[in-house]
C-alpha cells in the first residue's frame, strides 16, 4: 500500500472498525429502534405477564408553565391516570412546558448557542417520572392532548429511586429517539414509539422535549409504561441490519455519545509517531486547529487516539474555549472532568446544564475542576444541576472573578443561603434564577453589588416576600437592565412597576405573566407603555384587567414591539388590536387566547389583514 496518505488511511480504517463493531452489535439484537430495524420475537413464559402502569411520581423537570404552588399546567399532572385524554384542547389539568416554537430564541434575552453541539442532541426540556414496579420495558405510551410532537427522546435509568440503598452504578439507556418533526394536527393522540429492549429493569423514565416546531404549547396528560417483571428471552432469529442504514449517531449511542473516551485516561506515549504525516506536516498549525474546530467533543477524543500530531492538536486548550457538556449529561462524571481539566485551562464558556445528578458529579470534583479552569470563565450554564450546594457557589464566586453570565435555572435544591455568594460576582451581566429558592435578602445584596446586570430572570421565585422592594432596588441599581422576567411573581403592584419604568428606561423585554396583583385601573400598564419605548416583548399573560386603553398606549408609544401576550383578558376589543397591528410594524407574535371579545372570526379577519403576524388563539374542546 502506498504511504502517500497514511493519515487518511488511519482515519478510514478507524471509521471502518466503528462500522464493523456497530454491525456486529446490531446483529446480536442489541439495537432495536424505529430506524434501524431488527425483527426479533420475544418469548415470555405464561407466568411473566406484562405489567402496565401509569407514572407514580414526577421527580425532576426543567421547566413548566404552571406555578410552584398549584397544579394547573404543572409537570406534576403527569403522575397518575389521565385527566383529559382522549379530549383535545387547552386544559389546566395537563403538563405544559414553559416555551414553544422559536419565539424565545428571538428575544433580547436569548443567549448565543454553544458551538460543537452534536447534531443528534436537540433536547430543550425534560421530565423524569418514576413508576411503582421495575420492569423490562416493552412499550412507553405518551398521552398528548394538545399540539403533539414535542417528545424526541425517551430514556430509562437503572437506578431505583425507591431503593433504600444507593446503586453501585447508574446507567441511562436510550429507548427511542428521533429528530424534531412537524405534526400538523393539534388534536390528542396516544404516542407509541417503537422502543428497543434493554438489559436492566427500570422504573425511572425520562422524556426529552423539543418544542421548536410547534405552533403552540404542547400538553401532556399521562405516561404509560409497559414491561415484563422478568427479562424477555430474545429469539435467535434476527434480521441483519443493512450497512447502508448506519448513521454516525449509531456509534455514539453505543458508547454513550463517545463520552466513555473521557472516562478513561489515554496516554500519548502509546501512539506511534510516523515518519510522514502526509499533507498534515505541511499545513500551518493554525489551519489544522481551524479544521478540528468543526469536530464535536467525542470526535476530538477519538481523533486524539490516532497519532501524536493529532493528539497534540486535539489537546490544545484553544480547542476548548467554548465547552458544551450538556449533551453528555448521562455519562459525564468526576472522571470526565478530571480528564478534561488539563485541556480546559482557557475555557471561557462552559455548559454543565443537566449534568451531575444522582451522584455523577461530586462537590469535590466540581470544585477541583473550577479551581483549575475557572479563572477565564465569562459564561457558566448550570441549569438543573442538582449536585450544586453552597460550597459550589462559593467556589464559583472565588474562582470565576470575571464571570458575566450565570444560569441556575431550576436548581431548586440549592439552599437559600447559597445565593449570598453571587453578590461577589460584580461583573455579572446575565443572571437566571428561574425556579430557585433565592430569598429576598440575598437578592437585594446581589442587586446592590451587581449593577452591571443587563438580563435578569426571577420567574417563579416563590421565596421572595415583597416584589415591590425588589423592583425598587432594580430601578435604583440596575440602570443598564434590558430584559426582566417576573413570570408568576405573586405580589408586585403598581408601585413596583412605577419604580421599574422610571429606573430602567432601556428595558426591551418584560414578562409580567400571571402576576395577579397588577390592575390596569391603577394605570400601571399605560405607564409602562409611555416610559419604556424600547419594548420589544411584553407578556401580560392571564391579567384579566388589560383593556383597550392599555393596547392603544402600546400602539402609540411602543412601535418596536415584536411579541405581545394578553391571554385571558376580557376587556380588549378587535378595534384596539387593529390599531396596535397598524402601528407596530415589527409585531410578529400576538397571543389572544381566551380573550372573550376576540372570537375566531375576529382572528381570521386580523390574520387576513396582517398575514405576517402569528396570532395565537387557543381553545378547549
Amino acid at each position: 500500500m502506498s504511504p502517500v496518505f497514511p493519515m487518511l488511511t488511519v482515519l478510514t480504517m478507524f471509521y471502518y472498525m466503528c462500522l464493523r463493531r456497530r454491525a456486529r452489535t446490531a446483529t446480536r439484537g442489541e439495537m432495536m429502534n424505529s430506524h434501524r430495524t431488527i425483527e426479533s420475537n420475544s418469548r415470555t413464559s405464561p407466568l411473566n405477564a406484562e405489567v402496565v402502569q401509569y407514572a407514580k411520581e414526577v421527580v425532576d423537570f426543567s421547566s413548566h408553565y404552571g406555578s410552584e404552588n398549584s397544579m394547573s399546567y404543572t409537570m406534576w399532572n403527569l403522575a397518575g391516570v389521565p385527566n383529559v385524554f382522549p379530549s383535545s384542547g387547552d386544559f389546566t389539568q395537563t403538563a405544559v412546558f414553559r416555551t414553544y416554537g422559536t419565539w424565545w430564541d428571538q428575544c433580547p434575552s436569548a443567549s448565543l448557542p454553544f458551538k460543537r453541539t452534536p447534531h443528534n442532541f436537540q433536547s430543550q426540556d425534560y421530565v423524569e417520572l418514576t413508576f411503582e414496579q421495575q420492569v423490562y420495558p416493552t412499550a412507553v405510551h405518551v398521552l398528548e392532548t394538545y399540539h403533539p410532537g414535542a417528545v424526541i427522546r425517551i430514556l430509562a435509568c437503572s437506578a431505583n429511586p425507591y431503593s433504600p440503598s444507593p446503586p453501585a452504578e447508574v446507567r441511562w439507556e436510550i429507548l427511542w429517539s428521533e429528530r424534531p418533526t412537524k405534526v400538523n394536527a393539534s388534536q390528542a393522540r396516544q404516542f407509541k414509539p417503537c422502543i428497543k429492549q434493554i438489559k436492566f429493569p427500570t422504573n425511572l423514565i425520562r422524556l426529552e422535549i423539543n418544542s421548536s416546531l410547534l405552533d403552540y404549547y404542547t400538553e401532556l396528560d399521562a405516561v404509560v409504561l409497559h414491561g415484563m417483571k422478568d427479562k424477555p428471552v430474545l429469539s435467535l432469529k434476527t434480521s441483519l441490519i443493512d450497512m447502508n442504514d448506519l448513521e454516525d449517531d449509531d456509534y455514539e449511542e453505543e458508547d454513550g455519545c463517545g463520552m466513555d473516551n473521557l472516562n478513561k485516561k489515554f496516554s500519548s506515549t502509546a501512539l506511534k509517531e510516523g515518519p510522514n504525516n502526509g499533507y498534515f506536516d505541511k499545513l500551518p498549525y493554525e489551519l489544522i486547529q481551524l479544521i478540528l474546530n468543526h469536530l464535536t467533543l467525542p470526535d476530538l477524543c477519538r481523533l486524539a487516539q490516532t497519532c501524536k500530531l493529532l493528539h497534540q492538536h486535539c489537546c490544545d486548550p484553544l480547542q476548548y474555549i467554548h465547552l458544551n457538556l450538556q449533551p453528555y449529561w448521562a455519562k459525564l462524571n468526576d472522571t470526565s472532568l478530571e480528564f478534561l481539566q488539563a485541556r480546559c485551562t482557557l475555557v471561557q464558556w462552559l455548559n454543565l446544564s443537566w449534568t451531575g445528578n444522582r451522584g455523577f458529579i461530586s462537590v469535590a470534583g466540581f470544585s477541583r475542576f473550577l479551581k483549575v479552569c475557572g479563572s477565564e470563565l465569562v459564561r457558566l450554564e448550570l441549569s438543573c444541576s442538582h449536585f450544586l450546594n453552597e460550597t459550589c457557589l462559593e467556589v464559583i464566586s472565588e474562582m470565576c472573578p470575571d464571570l458575566q453570565d450565570l444560569n441556575l435555572s431550576s436548581c431548586d435544591k440549592l439552599p437559600p443561603q447559597a445565593f449570598n455568594h453571587i453578590a461577589k460576582l460584580c461583573s455579572l451581566k446575565r443572571l437566571v434564577l428561574y425556579r430557585t429558592k433565592v430569598e429576598q435578602t440575598a437578592l437585594l445584596s446581589i442587586l446592590n453589588f451587581c449593577s452591571e446586570l443587563q438580563h435578569l430572570s426571577l420567574g417563579s421565585c416563590v421565596m421572595i416576600e415583597d416584589y415591590d422592594v425588589i423592583a425598587s432596588m432594580i430601578g435604583a441599581k440596575c440602570k443598564k437592565l434590558r430584559t426582566l422576567d417576573l413570570w408568576r411573581c405573586k405580589n408586585i403592584t403598581e408601585n413596583g412597576i412605577a419604580e421599574l419604568a422610571s429606573g430602567c428606561p432601556l428595558l426591551e423585554e418584560l414578562d409580567l405573566g400571571w402576576c395577579p396583583t397588577l390592575q390596569s385601573s391603577t394605570g400601571c400598564f399605560a405607564r409602562l407603555a409611555r416610559q419604556l419605548p424600547n419594548l420589544q416583548k411584553l407578556f401580560l399573560t392571564a391579567n384579566r384587567s388589560v383593556c383597550d386603553t392599555d393596547i392603544e398606549e402600546l400602539a402609540c408609544n411602543c412601535i418596536r414591539l415584536r411579541q405581545l401576550d394578553i391571554l385571558g383578558t376580557r376587556m380588549v376589543s378587535p378595534a384596539s388590536l387593529r390599531k396596535l397591528l397598524e402601528s407596530c410594524k415589527d409585531l410578529s407574535l400576538l397571543d389572544v387566547s381566551f380573550c372573550s371579545q376576540i372570537d375566531n372570526r375576529a382572528v381570521l379577519e386580523l390574520n387576513a389583514a396582517f398575514p405576517k403576524v402569528f396570532i395565537k388563539k387557543s381553545f378547549t374542546q
